[in-house]
């Protein structure tokens, strides 16, 4: 589990096909990593299986590889990096499995003030689980929607942001792995389980929890 929140940006050195897979070598100054523990690699969960100093590997499989953008990023790519959390951690940011879900595109980039306002089209299996003011991972980064059209949306990246991750080259075209919010995937499964209508089996489970007068 993950919070979002990077804690300093690699860069991919290498890109082996093992079998369907591929073996990735990333350089960066994370340690100290352990054999087998966890790291979310531009939003993917991978397991370490060799480290140095100068970074670690990581094993990329068939399914990895087709939903993420890790099986074609050029040598040399930056890369967003986060340890797992540990029990006790502060969640800054929101609960990130490192499951991505799929890839989506940054339509363009406007300059507002001092921040960037990204379009970001998603793809449209995932476009049901995007809501105003709620949370997404782009790239491994937890971010808040600020907007949603009938097929986009839209997030804002203050500078901090864009000097301590890889959002900072984002354009046009720029593909980024995304992960939809975990509460926003089990509500709608909820609701998805029986051809009720929606709106109404949401509604009566809220009176039934106490959160709506009958």
């Amino acid at each position: 589990m993950f919070t979002g929140l990077i804690e300093t940006t690699g860069e991919l050195r290498s890109r082996e096909r093992r079998g369907p897979g591929f073996r990735l070598r990333v350089a960066c100054s994370l340690g100290p990593l352990e054999l087998g523990e966890s790291v979310a690699v531009s939003g993917a969960c991978l397991t370490v299986i060799a480290h140095d100093p100068g970074g670690f590997d990581a094993d990329v499989s068939l399914e990895t590889a087709d939903k993420t953008t890790l099986g074609r990023l050029p040598l040399g790519a930056p890369l967003n990096l986060e340890r797992s959390l540990r029990v006790g951690d502060r969640l800054g940011g929101h609960l990130v499995t490192g499951h991505v879900d799929g890839v989506a595109r940054v339509r363009g980039v406007e300059t507002v003030g001092d921040a960037w306002r990204v379009l970001i089209e998603p793809p449209r299996e995932l476009e049901r689980f995007v809501a105003p003011k709620g949370s997404v991972c782009l790239d491994g980064t937890s971010l808040t929607v600020n907007g949603v059209t009938g097929d986009g949306f839209d997030v804002m990246l203050i500078p901090h942001t864009r000097e301590v991750t890889n959002l900072g080259r984002l354009s046009a075209g720029t593909e980024l792995n995304m992960e939809v919010d975990l509460v926003a995937r089990y509500v709608l499964r909820y609701l998805d389980v029986s051809g009720a209508d929606p709106d109404a089996r949401l509604r009566d489970t809220l009176e039934r929890a106490g959160f709506l007068r009958p």
